[in-house]
């Protein structure tokens, strides 16, 4: 196998430096080539260490939120990207959106914009779940329950603390059709509330979705 077979072998999953090495055992100066690799967009650098394939090499598209748990870890993809990859919300959403326990961040790459928001350890395992695209390759998402919640808690200066106005927020703010609403896991959002954040929202949330039912 030739070594831009082994290179192609990545697929469209992000690799790491590390695993470009040992492919690279027969060069002096292996960061040279890959520096090649990366002027011809042979590779694709995510962030110092972090690559993805070009489109010249790579057979199948890129899974977003596989390179959002990928660039920052721990994390899962939510807020509105969740929201949208669910199809809660209509419009496309152009920022993949997640939730990450370690300081906040945002990374803009040559595949998009990545944002990562703080929630406390204690919050942030909670409603999280495997999800795979149509391509097979698998991710961490929020659930709709959790994603909406995320939504709660990191939405500054949110005023739904009622029935009335969290039913406005979800319906007219996010634009969520009524059935999807009422679909919202309870469970997840009772996790939620369990941790002591926001709970007036959490407790607002909770009963908007009982009265729905």
């Amino acid at each position: 196998m030739t070594l831009d077979q082994q290179v192609r072998a990545f697929g469209s999953v992000p690799f790491s430096h590390g695993s470009l090495m040992p492919l690279l055992h027969d060069y002096k100066r292996p960061n040279d080539k890959i520096a090649r690799w990366l002027a011809d967009g042979q590779l694709v650098q995510l962030r110092r260490g972090l690559y993805v394939l070009g489109n010249g090499w790579r057979s199948a598209p890129v899974s977003l939120p596989l390179l959002a748990n990928a660039l920052m870890g721990p994390s899962y993809v939510s807020l509105e990207f969740a929201l949208g990859w669910h199809g809660l919300i209509p419009e496309g959403v152009q920022e993949v959106s997640s939730v990450t326990s370690r300081r906040g961040r945002l990374f803009d790459t040559p595949l998009g914009r990545f944002s990562y928001a703080h929630v406390p350890l204690a919050w942030f395992a909670i409603g999280v779940r495997m999800e795979s695209g149509q391509d097979g390759v698998s991710f961490l998402m929020a659930s709709p329950a959790k994603a909406i919640c995320d939504k709660l808690v990191l939405t500054r200066r949110l005023q739904a603390v009622s029935v009335k106005s969290m039913r406005v927020f979800l319906l007219e703010d996010l634009r969520l059709e009524p059935e999807a609403v009422r679909a919202l896991d309870q469970a997840v959002i009772r996790d939620c509330f369990a941790t002591g954040h926001k709970p007036r929202h959490l407790q607002a949330l909770q009963k908007c979705v009982e009265a729905m039912q």
